[in-house]
C-alpha cells in the first residue's frame, strides 16, 4: 500500500510535500496561538494542518520503511533518516493533539479585549504550541538533512 504511486517510490513523492507542509503547519498554529486578533482566520487552517502533518508524517515514514523493504541495501545508509523520522512522526502525533487542544481552548479575545479562556490556560496553551512547533520545524530539517545526505553524500562533485 506504501510502495509506489505508478513506477515512483511513493517516499520519494510524499517526502516533499511533507518537508513544506509540516513547517507552514507549524507556523500556523504559532501565529494561531501568538496573535489573538488573527485567531478567527487561522482557527480552522491549523487544526487542519496541525492533524494533516500527522497523517503525513506517517505516511511517509510508512512509506520509507515500504521503500527500504524494496530495497533492502539501502538500510545501513538511511539508519539515521528512519531514527529521525520515527522522532518526527511522535513530535507530529503530541503536534496534532496540541493543535486540537489548542483549537478549542484559544478564542478570539471578547468585545472589551478579554481572553475567553482563564489566563493561566491560555498561557499553559500558548507555550505548548510553541514549544511543539519548533521541536516539529527543528526535527523536520533535521530528518530531511538525514535523508538528503543518505541519497547524495559521495555522489556530488567536490566543491
Amino acid at each position: 500500500m506504501f510502495e509506489r504511486i505508478g513506477d515512483l517510490p511513493l517516499h520519494v513523492l510524499v517526502i516533499h510535500l511533507t518537508v513544506v507542509l509540516l513547517p507552514v503547519a507549524a507556523l500556523t498554529a504559532i501565529v494561531f496561538a501568538l496573535v489573538p486578533r488573527w485567531r478567527r482566520l487561522l482557527r480552522w487552517p491549523a487544526l487542519v494542518l496541525g492533524v494533516g502533518s500527522l497523517v503525513m508524517a506517517f505516511v511517509a515514514k510508512e512509506s520509507g520503511e515500504a521503500f527500504v523493504a524494496a530495497v533492502p541495501t539501502l538500510a545501513k545508509a538511511v539508519e539515521l533518516h528512519e531514527q529521525r523520522g520515527n522522532l518526527l512522526f511522535w513530535y507530529c502525533l503530541i503536534f496534532a493533539v496540541v493543535a486540537v487542544a489548542a483549537f478549542l481552548l484559544l478564542r478570539e479575545r471578547g468585545p472589551a479585549g478579554e481572553a475567553r479562556t482563564s489566563r493561566p490556560l491560555e498561557l499553559l496553551t500558548q507555550a505548548a504550541v510553541v514549544v511543539i512547533a519548533v521541536l516539529v520545524i527543528w526535527q523536520t530539517v533535521r530528518t530531511g538533512d538525514a535523508g538528503a545526505r543518505a541519497v547524495w553524500e559521495g555522489q556530488l562533485p567536490a566543491k
